[in-house]
């Protein structure tokens, strides 16, 4: 009861005080304001920034390991290239024995890749398109959707025949006038390929090239009749194997082990020999990532500070202002058995109610900020920044407001009553 009137009476007075001079308050808060919407405003954006970046790496599947020639995130050394461009491709042999001897793997895919494209119809032609020479099961370990038509039977597959699965926009291109174009057939350097199906229309992704709208999966043996897998100094068409993992393997640590010791006895590997393979995982990226987005929020959090000390100035001015003001009612609560800390927590509410409006505000144009265009990348305010945009706001306000308060408890009741 006593807290639920301390609070009413805050209220009221911080309420008369913003009346009785707006301009001068609205100018005290405004150091608040600037710092919430700093701190808030820039956070939004690295989160935003980050979850639009790891959405778009969506491409590289869940619970999923890689085993790859590089690594996702290069080398910590200048020229850490040197110790991998001397590493053979995984090859398909190697991808027949995980296969064949994986326990701790659901699935395992073979594939390669190639960037700018050209497919061709009779009548229209689309460039710049990534091509995927995939293996069975390829669509499991990246989860690709099949809107039309089916997946690579193993048939298919193994056999190494000319068929194909378009990406959205590249059957939009070929065939604007067909809603199915499964049946029909398209060229990829000079060679004709039977359209099996069609994947689902992923819409464009923050990073712009992961979608698969624009890619066209074959069967890996066909792949090879048309590009070398890995034979360039450089292997920019190099194989790689995933290897997707069950979901009670927390970490994918007993697939991980598993795989590295196959891949060891594989390639004849002695004890005290390094690995010449990469077991890549998603995760590897995904903590780059933080690393780069937690120096920016840091940053934030240090142009904020600046704004926010200025406005802790800023409350602490009012609260003194206040305190005159009303040093005879402070007087007249006392005499009338008003304790110490009555008088307390009245203006350390009133502080805090203070700050809290300077950081509402600040909240409000974070808000309005999340309209505005920025291309591709969606900005969403947080629960999370909210909540921690008002407790920065009340916790300023309680350091602000913590040494007027202190001089209006101490205050002598008589001496107080004949100040004004």
């Amino acid at each position: 009861m006593l807290t639920f009137r301390l609070i009413l009476e805050s209220l009221g007075f911080a309420w008369r005080a913003l009346r009785s001079n707006l301009l001068r308050t609205i100018l005290s808060l405004l150091g608040v304001t600037i710092g919430i919407f700093s701190i808030i405003a820039v956070l939004t954006l690295v989160d935003s920034l980050e979850k639009n970046i790891r959405d778009s790496l969506n491409f590289l599947g869940s619970n999923v390991i890689y085993v790859n020639k590089w690594p996702f995130t290069g080398g910590n050394s200048r020229d850490w290239w040197k110790d991998y461009i001397k590493r053979p491709n995984p090859s398909y042999s190697e991808y027949r024995f995980l296969k064949a001897n994986l326990k701790n793997g659901q699935t395992v895919s073979i594939y390669a890749m190639k960037g700018e494209v050209t497919v061709k119809s009779e009548t229209s032609s689309i460039n710049k398109i990534r091509l995927a020479g995939a293996s069975l099961d390829y669509d499991r370990v990246f989860e690709v959707n099949v809107a039309t038509g089916r997946y690579l039977t193993s048939d298919e597959v193994e056999g190494g025949r000319n068929v194909v699965i378009l990406g959205f926009e590249v059957a939009k291109a070929l065939f604007p006038k067909l809603e199915n174009p499964v049946g029909q057939s398209v060229k990829i350097k000079n060679l004709k390929f039977n359209i099996v199906g069609v994947i689902k229309k992923e819409g464009e992704s923050f990073l712009g090239n992961t979608s698969n709208d624009y890619s066209c999966i074959i069967p890996y043996d066909a792949f090879r009749k048309l590009y070398q897998t890995g034979t360039g100094r450089w292997d920019e068409n190099g194989s790689s194997i995933g290897l997707k993992g069950f979901n009670n393997d927390i970490g994918l640590v007993e697939l991980e082990n598993e795989t590295r010791g196959m891949m060891r006895v594989k390639r004849g590997l002695k004890p005290s020999q390094k690995d010449n393979f990469e077991l890549n995982r998603p995760e590897a990226i995904g903590k780059a990532i933080s690393g780069v987005f937690d120096v920016l929020g840091t940053a934030g959090w240090i142009i904020g500070g600046f704004s926010m000390l200025v406005g802790g100035f800023g409350i602490a001015n009012i609260m003194f202002v206040s305190v005159k003001e009303r040093t005879s009612i402070i007087g007249l609560q006392k005499s009338l058995g008003a304790k110490n800390y009555f008088i307390l927590f009245q203006f350390l509410f009133e502080s805090i109610f203070l700050s809290l409006i300077g950081g509402l505000a600040g909240l409000f144009f974070v808000w309005l900020l999340t309209f505005a265009p920025f291309g591709s990348l969606q900005v969403v305010l947080s629960v999370k920044n909210i909540v921690l945009g008002l407790g920065v706001s009340s916790v300023i306000g309680l350091v602000a407001g913590i040494v007027p308060a202190a001089m209006a408890a101490r205050l002598d009741p008589v001496a107080a009553i004949r100040a004004n």
